[in-house]
């Protein structure tokens, strides 16, 4: 799997940005992470080797992973991704994004009901954010649609928001000062998928992780592993 970030930078703007893994390694090296600009990595998916070849290879590249694919400084040079993501129809993009109300605003004019080859997954983290997003996400053209909770920092309904939506992921907060997870708010939203027949993937436990009401304390290279064994994830045969 490829990693493609055609620019850096972001800007906080919902609850689940509080403790942001960027902002935070950012602070570390003296980077100012408000400042959104180009990679060199911006032409990733269309460079190619002497052969004539494309250097990345065909399968799913995690698109902007380090930054928001829809954040409004990058309106400049998206096109040119729409470009490059059109022409490797070989790759799958996936991208996260907490700004699906600009979606429409970014998108290609030959968009039409979406590109196969594009997954657009949409961030929430509680029941506000939820509601305002999904009922957006749920009516918007787009063939492969993802919704990730993480970190999930209180219990959610979503499952009215779950039509067309091929898999749900769900995880915690990895932060000294991070939000507890509770399992049963995962459970639940599991529960909610299951009924839709849509995909959950159990991503990775909180650092102050509450099963059964009581409270656990996580180290962050146990998160995902410890979400692993707990043997939760449902697949469904509609997932991209």
């Amino acid at each position: 799997m490829a990693m493609w970030n055609p620019w850096r930078g972001c800007k906080k703007c919902s609850e689940g940005c509080l403790h942001c893994y960027i902002h935070k390694g950012d602070a570390k090296r003296g980077v100012d992470t408000s400042i959104i600009e180009k990679t060199k990595d911006f032409a990733k998916p269309i460079e190619r080797l002497k052969n004539g070849n494309y250097k990345m290879k065909s399968g799913t590249v995690y698109t902007c992973f380090s930054t928001d694919f829809l954040i409004e400084e990058a309106d400049v040079w998206r096109k040119d991704c729409w470009h490059m993501i059109k022409e490797r129809k070989d790759c799958t993009f996936l991208f996260l994004t907490k700004r699906i109300d600009r979606f429409i605003r970014c998108i290609p004019d030959d968009w039409g009901d979406g590109y196969e080859n594009v997954v657009v997954c949409c961030a929430i983290e509680d029941q506000k954010n939820a509601d305002y997003k999904l009922g957006i996400f749920s009516k918007l053209p787009i063939k492969h649609k993802c919704i990730t909770a993480q970190p999930l920092i209180e219990a959610i309904n979503i499952e009215q928001h779950l039509d067309g939506v091929e898999l749900v992921v769900v995880g915690g907060e990895s932060d000294t000062n991070a939000r507890p997870l509770d399992y049963a708010w995962v459970l639940d939203v599991r529960d909610q998928c299951i009924r839709k027949n849509v995909s959950f993937e159990f991503r990775q436990c909180g650092s102050h992780f509450i099963k059964d009401g009581k409270k656990y304390k996580l180290q962050k290279k146990d998160l995902c592993s410890q979400a692993r064994k707990a043997g939760i994830d449902f697949k469904s045969h509609r997932q991209f």
